[in-house]
């Protein structure tokens, strides 16, 4: 009789540093190795950006974009650009409106990874489990602080949307965009009070939906 022996279970460490998780994959034979992770799931204004990256080459500072400091993340994200294959998806806010943030947020996922020029052998993704990929994954918590790969998709998903909401304030400077990025701040609130919402605010967003004098709505939580 055949007896089938499954390999040990890798063991990785918070605090090995930002590429424990990638070189414990490469181990197993698998790579090339995916990061995902949106940008704009608390705003009430804009589109939800949803990145996949595969690092060809490691990226010295990465680290949460929330962390960074805007010329770092705009840095980084010239060097992640220039050294990886990348995946970017932008939702608008009708879509989000229409179907409902996560929902928006799982099929972005989906979508970014199948834009990028290579198949991965593995998925690592912040926070939530995402079903339906074409490769195994595994949800991280806190994933952009503890893998370089997801840390790379959190960069390119804030600047990517970031650099959106300063050309929109171009056309809406009585909102503040290019300051709180559509999300939700006293500025904010204040704008929405005094001007009501523009077509790119959420309007299923309980914010939004209250300047608009309707019914709260669950789709959002700013």
């Amino acid at each position: 009789m055949t007896v089938a022996f499954r390999p040990r279970p890798s063991v990785v460490r918070r605090d090995s540093g930002l590429y424990a998780y990638e070189r414990a994959l490469a181990r197993r034979g698998l790579t090339p190795i995916a990061g995902v992770d949106e940008a704009g799931r608390g705003a009430c204004a804009g589109p939800l950006v949803v990145a996949a990256v595969v690092l060809r080459r490691p990226v010295d500072g990465l680290g949460d974009s929330k962390l960074l400091s805007p010329a770092v993340r705009e840095r980084l994200y010239e060097q992640i650009v220039a050294r990886s294959y990348v995946g970017v998806v932008m939702i608008p806010p009708e879509e989000i409106d229409a179907k409902g943030l996560h929902r928006c947020n799982v099929s972005g996922m989906r979508r970014a990874v199948a834009q990028l020029a290579c198949d991965p052998e593995y998925i690592l993704i912040d926070g939530f489990p995402v079903p339906g990929l074409p490769a195994p994954s595994l949800a991280v918590w806190k994933g952009d602080q503890v893998a370089a790969c997801v840390a790379a998709a959190s960069i390119v998903a804030k600047v990517t949307r970031d650099r959106l909401m300063v050309d929109l304030d171009t056309s809406f400077p009585q909102y503040g965009f290019a300051d709180h990025k559509g999300y939700v701040t006293p500025g904010h609130r204040l704008a929405l009070d005094t001007h009501g919402p523009c077509p790119h605010h959420r309007y299923s967003f309980v914010t939004v939906a209250r300047r608009m004098g309707e019914n709260e709505m669950g789709a959002g939580v700013a």
